[in-house]
């Protein structure tokens, strides 16, 4: 059975995902999504490229900046400057080729600076999404600190909780540790009015929300909880909805193993570290309101499109990223069309 998603008494059935317009890049795992001022998709694939292209009409793919490691999560400023979170590298910021006029530092035109790439002396792992606020406070998620991206799986099964929530100051400086002890921390996602900031908790199927300001500002509690699935990126759309991109169903078997002892854990790790991984064919993202309330549960099965984990709403679509496949796709958002 489906788990429930347990915040609400009240929830939006479930709904058909629109078909799917696939765009191809010529790179694999788009992770995330995002869109810039001119209304261009932008994303990371695994070759270290940051790429961009438009979401309709002819497809015209053009390379901005190389990250030289695994880009992840992405969140453009307003001064068109794109915010990378690389598994590799850290946190970055990079200058697409058109504004850097320099034409140096990334080999394609496009600058690339590291705004942090340790945490209190401890080299910065996995580091996986991505939210700036309107003061430039920038707040970001490192999903691990035993595994890194290619191990993602063995993150899941062992269960190390040692993902963390971050912040680094307008200007720069010190990241601080906002949220530790996350199980899997994956998306981020600013509120409408910045008073809370939630991250995704892959393994534990829910959004957990930290409080910025107000009576409740450094309070911490679930917005969500019971997801029907991975949650992967966050993103936040037309009237403070929080888009969920869900990386694939709930395995009853990966339920049971992560309450077993630490050591049948840890056993099960390392008898499939070796095999192929195999995501189901399926495609789903979630759109919440504020308060938990699920407004949107959108799926398709056998779509094609596999382990969906970047979602962004714009113009009336919703633009879909994958750790695995080769492009992104698109579809018209019901009832927005």
């Amino acid at each position: 059975m489906t788990p429930r998603l347990s915040v609400t008494a009240r929830t939006a059935g479930p709904g058909v995902l629109p078909p799917l317009r696939p765009i191809p890049l010529g790179g694999t795992g788009p992770e995330d999504v995002v869109v810039d001022r001119e209304g261009r998709v932008i994303t990371g694939v695994a070759d270290g490229r940051i790429l961009r292209v438009p979401p309709r009409g002819p497809v015209h793919v053009e390379e901005i900046a190389r990250t030289g490691g695994r880009p992840l999560g992405l969140e453009v400023l307003p001064d068109g400057r794109v915010l990378v979170c690389d598994a590799e590298r850290g946190l970055l910021r990079v200058t697409p080729e058109a504004e850097s006029g320099s034409g140096s530092g990334s080999g394609s035109g496009g600058s690339v600076e590291v705004l942090a790439d340790r945490v209190a002396g401890e080299p910065l792992r996995f580091c996986s999404s991505v939210a700036a606020g309107a003061d430039g406070t920038v707040y970001f998620t490192a999903s691990s600190r035993r595994f890194g991206l290619q191990e993602w799986l063995g993150e899941l099964m062992e269960r190390t909780a040692t993902g963390r929530l971050l912040r680094l100051p307008p200007g720069g400086g010190e990241p601080e540790v906002l949220l530790d002890g996350l199980d899997f921390a994956n998306g981020v996602v600013l509120a409408e009015d910045e008073s809370w900031v939630a991250v995704a908790e892959t393994g534990a199927y829910r959004l957990t929300r930290l409080w910025l300001s107000g009576p409740r500002a450094g309070q911490r509690d679930t917005l969500v909880e019971n997801l029907p699935g991975f949650p992967g990126s966050l993103s936040r759309g037309m009237e403070g909805t929080v888009w969920i991109a869900l990386a694939g169903p709930r395995p009853r078997p990966l339920d049971w193993l992560r309450r077993a002892p630490g050591g049948v854990r840890r056993a099960a790790w390392r008898a499939v570290r070796p095999l192929p991984i195999r995501p189901r064919p399926a495609t789903r993202v979630l759109g919440i309101g504020p308060g938990g309330r699920v407004r949107h549960d959108l799926r398709r099965r056998r779509a094609g499109y596999r382990m969906v984990t970047g979602v962004y709403e714009h113009d009336g679509m919703l633009i879909l990223g994958s750790l695995l496949e080769k492009g992104i796709v698109v579809c018209e958002l019901p009832g927005r069309a």
